[in-house]
């Protein structure tokens, strides 16, 4: 019998009559796109970070875009961001015509490198083509950046720095969420992230004023916000009028009252996620090449459970002959795929990278699964003799 690879059914029946009493309120209101629960999650998701400001959008994308939008990033600017992570991280960069530079990774956590990101800011200066602007860390895997190393260098170069926390929203640092070092953090609703919806949406979170409100307006294509309506005397409703090129990435609301629900009871999936985690590690420890290290001071929501093996390959077969399901993030970093080409550093300066997608592995993880299955996947693993 086959193993689900993330078991969204069972949260689904966990809490079946409070999704499905919320999405017929949300039908018989009649408030579809940006209706009242969406106010109210955007309310929520601040308060659990314990910043100022959310703002829901589309996607997890649209997301990384808006607040490049918002800066004003374009041609001739550099977007620091890893390779080792999903294409949008950088994918968003060429949209607003900047170019993306890719930076290195720990070996042991997968995320950003401080010292890599380092060298790439300097190359880029040396270089005198590009002007250095952004820096995008990733939480992946649902951990925590460096961020106290990252904002240090972000601070000393004049740099903006988003949290790309797609993978890691209720992460923390020390106790800190990502958004108390970054300018701004955003995230991606994605079924199959830690808190997913029934279709696809994203949220920023932000304690900056004034960029919670240039996002609020570019997700609707740059309508008037309550600063423009101070500033200028509109003589009729200026609910049409654009004031600056945006985009269409409004939430629908339907998502919103699904995920109230939903975060009604993350903080024990994420514990019972962290329960799952050690119990792969007590079991693995000693027959893969690696199982996954959290940041010291960290707390991980576990988006994936990732081990490295030397024969990556063969363990996958293995596995899936005997109905374990596993996924590879990411078997081909960005800085090696096409669309990249004319943006990959020079050869050699992403080791860590290249090693770690010829040997990473993703195990099932949810927190559902139980232990007599765990046992199972744990056995298969140290039954391979590949």
């Amino acid at each position: 019998m086959s193993l689900p690879f993330i078991d969204l059914q069972a949260q689904r029946l966990r809490i079946e009559t409070e999704i499905s009493d919320a999405v017929l309120r949300v039908v018989a209101g009649g408030r579809y796109v940006l209706g009242p629960e969406v106010g109210e999650l955007e309310k929520q998701l601040a308060a659990w970070c314990g910043a100022k400001h959310s703002v829901s959008c589309a996607n997890g994308t649209d997301a990384l875009a808006l607040p490049l939008m918002a800066w004003g990033v374009g041609p001739g600017d550099a977007v620091f961001c890893p390779s080792f992570t999903f294409v949008a991280t950088a994918q968003v960069v060429p949209w607003m015509g900047a170019s993306p530079v890719f930076v290195d990774i720990h070996a042991d956590t997968y995320n950003m490198d401080p010292a890599s990101l380092e060298a790439a800011i300097a190359r880029v200066k040396a270089e005198g083509k590009l002007t250095p602007k952004v820096v995008i860390a990733v939480d992946l895997f649902g951990q925590p950046a460096d961020y106290p190393a990252i904002r240090a260098i972000c601070d000393r170069e004049g740099l903006k720095l988003i949290a790309d926390t797609a993978q890691g929203f209720g992460c923390t640092l020390n106790g800190q969420h990502p958004s108390d070092w970054a300018d701004i953090a955003t995230t991606s609703f994605f079924p199959a992230k830690p808190l997913g919806c029934y279709g696809d949406g994203g949220a920023i979170v932000t304690n900056d004023d004034w960029l919670a409100e240039r996002v609020e307006s570019l997700r609707v294509y740059g309508k008037v916000t309550p600063t423009d309506a101070a500033e200028r005397n509109f003589h009729h409703d200026p609910k049409y009028l654009s004031l600056r090129v945006g985009m269409n990435s409004r939430l629908d609301t339907i998502q919103a009252a699904i995920l109230l629900e939903k975060l009604k009871i993350f903080a024990d999936e994420i514990d019972q996620r962290q329960r799952v985690a050690t119990r792969y590690n007590a079991g693995l420890g000693e027959h893969v090449r690696r199982v996954p290290t959290v940041i010291d001071g960290g707390k991980s929501v576990w988006a994936q459970y990732v081990i490295e093996h030397d024969n990556r390959d063969g363990l996958q077969a293995h596995l899936s002959a005997q109905g374990i399901p596993t996924a590879v993030y990411y078997p081909v970093p960005i800085h090696m795929q096409d669309f990249a080409a004319p943006y990959a550093p020079p050869a050699g300066t992403l080791p860590v990278t290249e090693d770690a997608s010829r040997h990473v592995i993703a195990l099932p993880m949810h927190p559902y699964l139980g232990e007599a299955d765990q046992d199972r996947i744990i056995d298969a693993i140290r039954g391979f003799n590949g």
